[in-house]
């Protein structure tokens, strides 16, 4: 079955979403990371996607954010500014699941394949026309079948793939884009983006995807967590 992963996106120490992932376009859902997370784990969720947003537009990552959801009993993978392998060993000692890098998977794919464990390594693939973008979302990018390729030389296995324009929107997924990456081989994709109701559910399962990241639907209360799960296990 689909797994089902909400995201928690911490700007300012806040519980936030992105529009477009434009930081000039922020809601602020919650005052607590763990607390939201927690709730998130209450309602059946096996895993929390973390993002530092801050940590990553500026490359330098909140550490102690990572000890606190580990403290809390969080599971969790964390992302935004592990541009380093030093610093996702850092993050999976600190009691990371997994590693979610971005800048590095597009710019310096080998960074990922120095990381000592790459079953928890995850690639975080964000498009925007055609290209996949690091640095909080804010560079040129680089054509993704040639990101793709890096990725896959470096033996990289599990995707987080991200249409841009549809990130926060709840318009439904970028099928064209998971589905080039799907289409790729070799990868396991977990999707993310645009999501807004459960049939959106029913589509990104029937692509393949092993995992979706569910955002602004959970916090707009379009579903719950419970309710997803209901729903994929009919």
């Amino acid at each position: 079955m689909l797994e089902i992963i909400p995201a928690v996106d911490v700007l300012d120490s806040k519980v936030v979403r992105l529009m477009h992932g434009d930081y000039e376009r922020v809601t602020v859902y919650g005052e607590d990371p763990v607390a939201q997370s927690l709730e998130w784990m209450r309602q059946g969720a096996s895993l929390v996607h973390v993002v530092d947003l801050e940590g990553a537009r500026s490359g330098d990552p909140d550490s102690s954010l990572w000890r606190r959801l580990a403290e809390a009993g969080v599971a969790f993978q964390v992302g935004g500014g592990i541009r380093t392998a030093e610093t996702a060993e850092r993050a999976l000692d600190s009691g990371a699941q997994r590693v979610v890098l971005g800048t590095a998977a597009v710019w310096d794919p080998g960074v990922l394949g120095r990381i000592s464990d790459p079953a928890r390594v995850v690639a975080a693939v964000d498009v925007r026309g055609g290209k996949a973008t690091g640095a909080g979302w804010l560079d040129e990018g680089r054509n993704l079948d040639e990101v793709l390729e890096g990725l896959s030389s470096a033996g990289i296995r599990r995707l987080l793939v991200t249409g841009i324009e549809r990130d926060g929107t709840m318009e439904g997924p970028s099928t064209d884009v998971l589905l080039s990456a799907l289409r790729h081989g070799g990868f396991s994709v977990i999707a993310s983006g645009g999501i807004g109701q459960l049939q959106d559910l029913d589509v990104i399962q029937r692509l393949g995807c092993e995992g979706v990241i569910v955002g602004r639907a959970l916090y707009e209360g379009r579903f719950d967590v419970a309710e997803a799960l209901r729903y994929l296990s009919k």
